[in-house]
């Protein structure tokens, strides 16, 4: 039943090619009648899977044919619907998907009847694969999360729940149609779930997999380095296991990468290697995509004809296999090729072919790139609305996919995913130490039962109790901080006394918001390590003025950071705390700048908002929990900082008219300014005199 999880992977990043089994072996158990039918049914299985799976499809289908006959004749249903899965995936790595959908949709049918939930997710899932390679992406979206759900309830040994295999193998495919729309904070989300369970389980392929997946949401974000650094790491795992497929993907990946980056002899030389795997492992989706990535090479360097064979060749792979979405940017590439060429009545024709198809598939870089066709092809034919209608489409949709909350929304999914990482590694080893701890107890109670001294053995119990006392006071003790560090005093006090803490509604609270700008330029131009360096000594600033002014610090989103006054107990003084707190903070970032600009590095610049009113406040969750509050008030304070300006505070007329008449600040009135979602609010900056 392995290979029926593994099948979901294959429209992604592939499966290994093991090593050709002894076939002449299992053939003689497949004929030895008196060997048990599970027997000679596994024989049948390896020697269609891995003998002819994916060398020779054609055979692999013959052969499960046979698997199903001996199977239906013993009335063995769930080998039936193995069967059937084999002989779907013969078609399916193929490029022929109405035939693997036929036998996909028999599995499915045969499993549900038998209430055979491995059965289930996984047809599901394969089903979801000849969707996506057809195009269409709700239909396989909504298959995938059926099969998810299945994953997610089955039963385990030890009375565990959920298949962790096939949720992250799941998870895998649900992010890969999110990066086809465009929606990478969605997919990388999916990818690190994915990652995370994969390197709880020690599934090297299944790292790779996602490394490659993940390598690919950053070119496509242009943010190179990086994107070569997951897809490097994820070749050096398909190298060692000899994962022909994937190599070959993994090659067109990397050679994308350097062709974005204008190194076209590195981007060929991957493509050609790339195309030669393909074409010997006969993938015909592979050496279709080969094929169109060496034809924007020539289209690149200006040799139209090469290109123009590649991409012809290439069309019509896709267009025999029905993979809408290699037909949709094969047309957009042919009519960029007339383009260049100055046949703009030509460049019309393939262009609209491409934005019909591209529409319907809703994969969003194909229908940007039909819409920069389009507008080349009227621009240059003088058709000037026409032109201005793609040309607005076009920025539309790249704005969809680059955008500074697109950024902010990847590089929040991994710092998070990197501290929960760190954060297992801690608890993993503290886990550790206590097991080992326990071991020493049970040794040191043997010991003391051997002694025959009464004396000894109250002796050795006093020491090992007050070792123990010692030690379970400094955990005590440790436990208490970190309790401190994540919720209020007040409200940890309460959660300890109660086992909760109810949500309060307090009258009168001032939120701070601030945010940076220039985040997105800087998360460009520097490491991750570093961005995530400078946004802690920046935070930990931050947190030590809330301390010095009594406030509370409530998160940190992203490049964001919120923190609140008069709370969880209320005061009068929580205005005059919090506008102190930000021109304080304002004062942080301006010295960081400055130092930045002394060595000629990129810097933060801040905006800071205010906000006075009435919140909810409480804890969120049952676990990880945390100290949160929620209100208009949260939501005004945050529009205060958005229509801030840099280096500045910017209050609202309530906290505004709490200071007014205090002679430590200065306010500039701004008037009535527009707010999103809010209409137009009175604005103050403030200053210190």
């Amino acid at each position: 039943m392995k290979r029926l999880i593994l099948i979901i992977l294959i429209s992604f990043s592939g499966l290994s090619l093991k090593a050709q089994p002894n076939l002449d072996s299992l053939w003689s158990i497949w004929n030895d009648q008196t060997q048990p039918d599970s027997s000679r049914l596994k024989a049948m299985d390896v020697f269609v899977s891995e003998g002819y799976l994916y060398s020779q499809p054609d055979s692999a289908f013959y052969y499960a044919q046979l698997q199903y006959k001996f199977a239906q004749s013993k009335g063995l249903k769930a080998d039936m619907a193995d069967a059937l899965i084999t002989q779907g995936i013969s078609f399916d790595v193929r490029g022929e998907y109405a035939q693997a959908l036929k036998y996909y949709q028999s599995s499915l049918d045969i499993n549900e009847e038998t209430g055979n939930d491995w059965g289930i997710a996984s047809s599901l899932g394969n089903i979801a694969i000849v969707y996506v390679n057809q195009g269409k992406y709700l239909e396989a979206l909504n298959h995938l999360q059926r099969s998810l759900k299945v994953f997610e309830e089955m039963p385990q040994p030890g009375g565990q729940v959920g298949h962790k295999s096939g949720i992250a193998t799941t998870l895998n495919n649900i992010g890969n149609i999110y990066g086809s729309q465009g929606n990478y904070p969605k997919a990388l989300e999916n990818f690190l779930r994915s990652l995370k369970i994969r390197e709880e389980t020690g599934d090297e392929s299944g790292i790779a997999f996602s490394l490659n997946n993940i390598g690919l949401i950053y070119k496509n974000q242009s943010d190179y380095p990086k994107a070569l650094d997951y897809l490097q790491r994820s070749m050096q795992i398909y190298e060692e296991s000899g994962d022909k497929w994937s190599i070959a993907r993994l090659l067109s990946s990397i050679g994308l990468v350097y062709q974005n980056q204008d190194d076209y002899p590195k981007a060929l030389s991957h493509y050609q290697h790339s195309l030669e795997i393909s074409e010997e492992i006969e993938d015909k989706s592979g050496i279709a995509g080969s094929l169109n990535n060496i034809g924007v090479i020539y289209k690149n360097q200006s040799k139209i004809a090469q290109a123009l064979d590649y991409h012809q060749r290439s069309l019509n792979i896709y267009e025999e296999i029905g993979d809408k979405s290699g037909i949709a940017n094969l047309l957009n590439n042919i009519g960029m090729l007339y383009n260049k060429q100055k046949d703009h009545e030509t460049a019309l024709k393939w262009c609209d072919r491409g934005i019909e198809i591209s529409e319907s598939i809703g994969v969003i870089d194909i229908h940007k790139k039909s819409c920069k066709c389009l507008y080349e092809a009227y621009k240059a034919l003088g058709i000037d609305k026409k032109a201005l209608e793609y040309y607005e489409q076009m920025v539309t949709l790249r704005d969809s996919i680059f955008n500074e909350n697109n950024t902010k929304k990847l590089t929040r999914l991994e710092m998070q995913y990197e501290f929960d990482k760190k954060e297992a590694a801690t608890q993993a080893e503290q886990e550790k130490k206590d097991a080992i701890a326990v071991q020493e107890l049970k040794r040191q109670k043997m010991a003391r039962n051997g002694f025959i001294g009464g004396f000894a053995v109250v002796l050795l119990f006093a020491g090992v109790f007050f070792v123990q006392r010692n030690r379970i006071g400094k955990e005590k003790a440790r436990s208490e901080v970190l309790l401190l560090n994540i919720l209020p005093e007040e409200t940890a006090h309460e959660l300890k006394a109660k086992g909760r803490s109810d949500a309060k509604l307090i009258d009168q609270v001032s939120v701070l918001f601030t945010d940076f700008k220039g985040f997105t330029t800087l998360s460009e131009k520097v490491t991750p390590k570093e961005l995530v360096k400078d946004l802690h000594e920046c935070f930990s600033q931050f947190d030590n003025i809330c301390g010095k002014y009594g406030i509370e610090k409530i998160k940190t989103i992203g490049d964001a950071y919120m923190a609140a006054g008069g709370l969880p107990s209320p005061n009068t003084t929580h205005a005059y705390d919090v506008v102190k707190a930000a021109l304080e903070m304002a004062k942080v970032v301006e010295s960081g700048k400055a130092k930045k600009i002394e060595k000629g590095l990129p810097f933060f610049e801040i905006r800071i908002g205010i906000h006075t009113g009435p919140v909810v406040a409480g804890i969120v969750g049952v676990k990880k929990f945390q100290y949160d509050i929620w209100g208009d008030t949260v939501n005004t304070a945050s529009r205060m900082e958005s229509a801030g300006k840099v280096g500045k505070v910017n209050v609202s007329q309530a906290t505004y008219e709490l200071l007014k008449n205090d002679l430590d600040f200065a306010f500039e009135s701004r008037g009535r300014i527009e707010a999103k979602g809010k209409g137009k609010i009175e604005m103050y900056f403030v200053s210190s005199i």
